[in-house]
Protein backbone atom coordinates (compact mmCIF):
# COMPACT_ATOMS: atom_id res chain seq x y z
CA UNK A 1 0.00 0.00 0.00
CA UNK A 2 3.02 2.25 1.01
CA UNK A 3 4.43 1.31 -2.63
CA UNK A 4 1.29 3.33 -4.20
CA UNK A 5 1.58 6.29 -1.89
CA UNK A 6 4.69 7.28 -2.55
CA UNK A 7 4.23 6.88 -6.41
CA UNK A 8 1.00 9.22 -6.04
CA UNK A 9 3.03 11.89 -4.09
CA UNK A 10 5.69 11.96 -6.57
CA UNK A 11 3.25 12.51 -9.34
CA UNK A 12 1.17 15.44 -7.50
CA UNK A 13 4.46 16.60 -5.54
CA UNK A 14 4.71 19.81 -8.22
CA UNK A 15 1.12 20.20 -8.68
CA UNK A 16 0.43 23.29 -7.17
CA UNK A 17 -3.02 25.55 -7.30
CA UNK A 18 -5.77 24.76 -9.32
CA UNK A 19 -5.66 23.49 -12.92
CA UNK A 20 -7.53 25.88 -15.57
CA UNK A 21 -10.88 23.39 -15.32
CA UNK A 22 -11.35 23.07 -11.96
CA UNK A 23 -11.11 27.75 -11.97
CA UNK A 24 -13.68 27.76 -14.84
CA UNK A 25 -15.37 24.92 -12.50
CA UNK A 26 -15.87 27.46 -10.11
CA UNK A 27 -16.55 30.62 -11.75
CA UNK A 28 -19.59 28.55 -13.27
CA UNK A 29 -20.78 27.64 -9.80
CA UNK A 30 -20.40 31.27 -8.86
CA UNK A 31 -22.39 32.50 -11.99
CA UNK A 32 -25.02 30.11 -10.88
CA UNK A 33 -25.20 31.19 -7.96
CA UNK A 34 -25.28 34.97 -8.61
CA UNK A 35 -27.66 34.45 -11.21
CA UNK A 36 -30.30 32.79 -8.68
CA UNK A 37 -29.38 35.45 -6.11
CA UNK A 38 -29.69 38.73 -8.08
CA UNK A 39 -33.48 38.28 -8.74
CA UNK A 40 -34.66 36.50 -5.13
CA UNK A 41 -32.70 40.07 -3.40
CA UNK A 42 -34.56 42.27 -5.82
CA UNK A 43 -37.55 40.72 -5.15
CA UNK A 44 -37.16 41.15 -1.55
CA UNK A 45 -36.79 44.44 -1.55
CA UNK A 46 -39.48 45.36 -3.98
CA UNK A 47 -42.02 43.69 -1.44
CA UNK A 48 -40.34 45.43 1.57
CA UNK A 49 -40.89 48.75 -0.34
CA UNK A 50 -44.71 47.53 -0.78
CA UNK A 51 -44.68 46.47 3.15
CA UNK A 52 -43.53 50.19 3.74
CA UNK A 53 -46.11 51.70 1.54
CA UNK A 54 -49.16 49.87 3.13
CA UNK A 55 -47.87 50.86 6.40
CA UNK A 56 -47.95 54.71 5.67
CA UNK A 57 -51.25 54.16 4.33
CA UNK A 58 -52.54 52.56 7.53
CA UNK A 59 -50.77 55.30 9.64
CA UNK A 60 -52.30 58.04 7.73
CA UNK A 61 -55.75 56.45 8.06
CA UNK A 62 -55.24 55.52 12.00
CA UNK A 63 -54.13 59.54 12.74
CA UNK A 64 -56.66 60.94 10.88
CA UNK A 65 -59.75 58.01 12.87
CA UNK A 66 -57.86 59.70 16.16
CA UNK A 67 -58.69 63.43 14.90
CA UNK A 68 -61.95 62.39 13.92
CA UNK A 69 -62.80 60.78 17.38
CA UNK A 70 -61.23 63.91 19.14
CA UNK A 71 -63.88 65.76 17.04
CA UNK A 72 -60.77 68.00 15.71
CA UNK A 73 -61.48 67.79 12.30
CA UNK A 74 -62.72 71.19 10.04
CA UNK A 75 -61.91 70.31 6.71
CA UNK A 76 -61.98 66.78 4.59
CA UNK A 77 -58.40 66.02 3.56
CA UNK A 78 -55.14 66.89 5.35
CA UNK A 79 -51.53 66.04 4.49
CA UNK A 80 -49.13 63.97 6.42
CA UNK A 81 -47.72 67.31 7.47
CA UNK A 82 -50.36 68.54 8.85
CA UNK A 83 -51.53 65.93 10.75
CA UNK A 84 -47.81 65.99 12.55
CA UNK A 85 -48.24 69.94 12.83
CA UNK A 86 -52.11 68.58 15.01
CA UNK A 87 -49.73 66.31 17.17
CA UNK A 88 -51.75 63.16 15.30
CA UNK A 89 -48.07 62.06 14.04
CA UNK A 90 -44.89 61.82 14.79
CA UNK A 91 -43.72 63.35 12.66
CA UNK A 92 -44.23 63.63 8.37
CA UNK A 93 -43.46 60.77 6.60
CA UNK A 94 -40.34 60.23 5.37
CA UNK A 95 -40.01 58.99 1.27
CA UNK A 96 -43.76 60.02 1.02
CA UNK A 97 -46.06 62.77 1.12
CA UNK A 98 -49.39 61.77 1.68
CA UNK A 99 -52.88 63.19 2.17
CA UNK A 100 -55.89 61.49 3.65
CA UNK A 101 -59.63 62.40 2.59
CA UNK A 102 -62.30 61.69 4.89
CA UNK A 103 -65.90 61.35 4.24
CA UNK A 104 -69.06 61.08 6.21
CA UNK A 105 -71.98 59.77 5.56
CA UNK A 106 -74.39 59.62 8.19
CA UNK A 107 -71.75 59.39 10.82
CA UNK A 108 -70.11 56.66 9.13
CA UNK A 109 -66.67 57.58 8.04
CA UNK A 110 -64.64 56.43 5.07
CA UNK A 111 -60.86 57.34 4.79
CA UNK A 112 -58.80 57.36 1.38
CA UNK A 113 -55.16 57.56 0.80
CA UNK A 114 -53.05 58.76 -2.06
CA UNK A 115 -49.43 58.55 -1.41
CA UNK A 116 -46.85 59.89 -3.31
CA UNK A 117 -42.76 59.22 -3.06
CA UNK A 118 -40.82 62.49 -2.16
CA UNK A 119 -38.39 63.24 -4.65
CA UNK A 120 -34.69 63.68 -3.22
CA UNK A 121 -35.24 67.72 -3.58
CA UNK A 122 -38.61 67.46 -1.44
CA UNK A 123 -36.93 64.75 0.94
CA UNK A 124 -33.76 67.40 1.87
CA UNK A 125 -36.26 70.31 2.91
CA UNK A 126 -38.90 68.28 5.26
Amino acid sequence: MNKYKLKLRKLMGNEKGLTLVELLAVIVILGIIAAIAIPAIGGIISNAQDDAKQANEDLLINAARLMVASQDNEKASYTDKELADKGYLEAELKGYKGTVTINEDNGKYTYKVDLEEKSDDEDEEG
